[in-house]
């Protein structure tokens, strides 16, 4: 037992990371099983599909669990800012046949809020993970007074210290290589974070949490070398993007099985915040950082309606495929082996 497996009541230091829009709690349920942190991400569920996720999950296994949120704060929609990025799109409507004006208006991705907690608070997850820093005091406190752990991401050593200070129990520290949206939240200046194992032993020595590595960590090498640089234990995600359980789209497997998937990049295209990517048409020919896309997650609206129409053509031209930058551990394997695999790591540092 290390002082993370001592915190989250886990087999292994293992944390699953969530990833909305290429799971369920079928993904989390299996490595939960497997003696890791099972993650169920929550940020795109509505309450009712929220309530039969968690109902699920805790019903799946005796072991913990950890349900994640993001705490953004809304942007304020700028009509001319939208338009931009309409007309940016354009060419791409056009060619697709498609009615701008018909696209609605909507988020996507609504930040952690009493509302949410009045769906969660019944099922008292052992664990809770933010994205995007943390709940505003009131609501952190709630969490807490129900027993979960609290988790949260950091990009920068200052991150990480504001985190241990306003009540993180742990922080991930989440170098550039990891896939999906960066978790930055005190600075938005990308040339500020760095690759995990410059991160790592920084964060470590300074914050007197346990610290989670994440991003670039696709097999029990990858761990074992995060274990060596002062990690508590490890979170990964790319890795299960091909599991069994994972609801992850043909066309996103595909890409990850190809040589695509050696090139990827930062993108705000999809949702107007930084991501990390398959580099695709849209990242080519839109950014992949543009100044046309709205804020983070405005920038949706208007890219789905391509996404559904260039997927229904069997073509992801138009589809986030997010990805670390390893992707050499995507398998086609059940949760539990991709587990069991990864924790070998563990063997010679706990």
């Amino acid at each position: 037992m290390n002082t993370l497996t001592a915190l989250l009541g886990t087999t292994h230091p293992l944390i699953q990371a969530p990833m909305a829009g290429a799971q369920g709690a079928a993904l989390a349920i299996a490595v939960s099983n497997a003696g890791g942190l099972g993650s169920l991400p929550g940020a795109m569920l509505t309450p009712e599909a929220l309530r039969t996720e968690l109902a699920t999950l805790s019903g799946g296994t005796q072991r913990p669990w950890n349900v994640n949120f993001f705490c953004h704060t809304p942007p304020v929609p700028d009509a001319a800012h939208e338009a931009r990025w309409r007309e940016a799109l354009a060419p791409f409507y056009a060619e697709a046949g498609l009615d701008m004006a018909a696209v609605p208006a909507g988020a996507g991705r609504v930040p952690f809020s009493h509302a949410v907690a009045d769906v969660i608070e019944p099922f008292r997850p052992p664990v809770v993970s933010f994205h995007f820093g943390l709940p505003a005091p009131d609501l952190l406190a709630r969490v807490k007074g129900w027993g979960s752990v609290v988790l949260s991401s950091a990009t920068t050593v200052n991150e990480a210290r504001w985190l241990a200070a306003h009540g993180a129990d742990a922080v991930i520290a989440q170098g550039l290589e990891a896939g999906g949206h960066r978790g930055h939240f005190l600075s938005h200046d990308l040339s500020a974070q760095m690759g995990t194992l410059a991160l790592l032993p920084q964060v470590a020595a300074s914050v007197d949490v346990p610290v989670i590595a994440a991003g670039g960590i696709a097999n029990a090498a990858g761990v074992a070398a995060a274990m060596a640089l002062g990690a508590a234990g490890v979170q990964v995600g790319t890795a299960y993007l091909c599991s069994v359980e994972a609801t992850t789209s043909a066309l996103h497997r595909a890409a990850l099985h190809s040589e695509a998937a050696r090139h990827t990049a930062l993108t705000n295209v999809f949702t107007g915040r930084p991501a990390r990517g398959i580099v695709n048409r849209a990242m080519r020919e839109l950014g992949p950082m543009s100044l046309a896309a709205p804020a983070f997650p405005l920038a949706t609206a208007a890219m789905a309606p391509l996404r559904a129409h260039f997927e229904a053509q069997g073509c992801s031209d138009f589809s986030p495929l997010w990805a670390g930058q390893n992707t050499s551990g995507c398998h086609s394997l059940p949760a539990a082996d991709i587990t069991r695999q990864l924790t070998q790591g563990f063997v010679c540092t706990l």
